[in-house]
């Protein structure tokens, strides 16, 4: 287990294991939700414990074979291991992703599975659900562009940036969550891959949706956040 024990406290002694069992949640009335999507997330709450715990599970066509294992290639490549040590590293740095908590991996024979724990990003919604909702003002598409090129500066490697991965709060911030498989690396071809992936994710989403919520006109506007960003950084 990989574990921040200022964020765990006495949790860290008394109910490590079950840290990662929804069901150790539930009996305490703290399992607040339970969300949808590739993985398994619940968020805890518990005063100032406002958590997130995801247990990995895969996608796509090996999902029929395998919902959770994964093949045990050494400690350095667990899924959960990766993403919290890359999220401890990017939280120092002071970018906007969630503060890992805790991670784990039970490892069988040649498989594993694994969890992970971070802190809650709250009163915010996905860029998603936002669109889905109403259409979003310049200043808005703006600052989604000049986060991504933030995180591009550092070199963080989203390997699915997409529409529902994107955090907005109320007061226009902007947060990015689920670095699974993510890394950092030296600037490359990866971050127009990035973008690229990020577009198609907000063309699929906005099909069903009225008129104008994403366009052309509003990918100009993020490219713009983008642009300004970088070129901020670059100076």
């Amino acid at each position: 287990m990989l574990a921040d024990p200022d964020s765990l406290g006495n949790l860290a002694q008394d109910a490590a294991e079950s840290l990662f069992d929804p069901e150790f949640w539930r009996s305490r009335g703290e399992l607040l939700e339970v969300t949808g999507g590739r993985g398994s997330a619940w968020f805890i709450a518990s005063g100032a414990r406002q958590w997130v715990l995801r247990h990995f599970r895969r996608g796509g066509f090996i999902a029929r074979w395998s919902r959770d294992a994964y093949v045990w290639m050494g400690e350095d490549e667990v899924r959960a291991f990766a993403e919290w040590r890359l999220l401890e590293t990017m939280t120092r740095r002071g970018l906007p992703v969630p503060q890992p908590v805790a991670a784990r991996y039970q490892r069988t024979g040649l498989r594993y599975r694994c969890d992970l724990i971070t802190r809650r990003i709250l009163d915010t919604e996905p860029l998603s659900a936002a669109l889905a909702r109403d259409a979003l003002p310049e200043p808005l598409w703006h600052a989604v562009g000049a986060t991504v090129a933030r995180l591009h500066r550092a070199g963080a490697d989203h390997a699915d940036l997409n529409a529902h991965n994107i955090l907005l709060d109320a007061k226009g911030a902007v947060s990015v969550i689920d670095f699974d498989r993510g890394r950092l690396r030296t600037q490359g071809a990866w971050t127009a891959r990035n973008l690229r992936r990020l577009r198609r994710s907000l063309a699929k989403i906005s099909r069903d949706l009225p008129p104008g919520r994403f366009s052309d006109v509003t990918w100009d506007w993020l490219m713009a956040g983008y642009a300004t960003d970088a070129a901020d950084g670059a100076e």
